[in-house]
């Protein structure tokens, strides 16, 4: 009703709440890993950059601007359905919830391959970041980016999508809890597991448990 959110990212979410039903309503230990992973990735960048949209921004604008904090990643409005109204609301919110800067309302660059408003992005954000945060995304942007030599970690709740299947770290968890997650492990002094990540194998290990919560009920 605020114009925040766009009616299909209603219908994204809706497809969402759906997955999590099948994961137990929980954070499972694959997705834990792979925030885990997120967390060491980020603090490490270069350059890190939260792309944030509608559903994110109503969901958890304060969990992601102390996720930035303490990552040191900048925020960028980026949006599927972009009008220039929305990205002026979503900037708002995000700084009544204590954010100091949003990039996003003046892009001056283009993610390659993707057509009309979804393809702009900042210069100083998105353009030139080596590590890419894109929770709630669409799989040609997730795709987009990689092609651009960054790496990218989403929040997907659908392990089957194609975000999920071309991030190079998939976090399949609910935004909120994944976010909540990935602060009280910013917080800690180590953010790295020793044993290596592999996405691939962690998606497997999820679509193995969802396949037992089904058998289970």
């Amino acid at each position: 009703r605020k114009g925040i959110v766009a009616e299909a990212g209603l219908i994204a979410h809706g497809r969402g709440e759906a997955f999590d039903y099948l994961l137990g309503e929980r954070t499972l230990p694959e997705a834990l890993r792979a925030e885990n992973e997120a967390v060491y990735l980020l603090k490490r960048a270069k350059k890190a950059v939260i792309s944030v949209n509608g559903n994110t921004a109503v969901l958890c604008p304060r969990e992601v601007v102390i996720l930035s904090q303490l990552v040191g990643a900048r925020i960028e409005v980026n949006l599927f359905h972009r009008t220039e109204e929305r990205v002026k609301k979503i900037i708002q919110l995000l700084k009544e919830n204590g954010a100091s800067e949003v990039l996003g309302e003046n892009p001056d660059a283009r993610i390659p391959g993707l057509e009309h408003e979804r393809g702009k992005c900042s210069s100083e954000g998105i353009g030139s970041a080596d590590v890419v945060l894109v929770p709630l995304e669409d799989g040609d942007r997730a795709l987009a980016l990689k092609k651009m030599g960054k790496i990218v970690i989403s929040i997907d709740l659908n392990p089957l999508s194609r975000t999920s299947r071309t991030s190079d770290v998939s976090i399949v968890d609910e935004v909120k809890r994944a976010i909540k997650n990935m602060i009280d492990i910013a917080k800690k002094e180590e953010s790295r597991k020793k044993e290596g990540f592999d996405n691939t194998f962690n998606l497997r290990k999820i679509l193995i448990r969802i396949s037992e919560n089904l058998r289970g009920v």
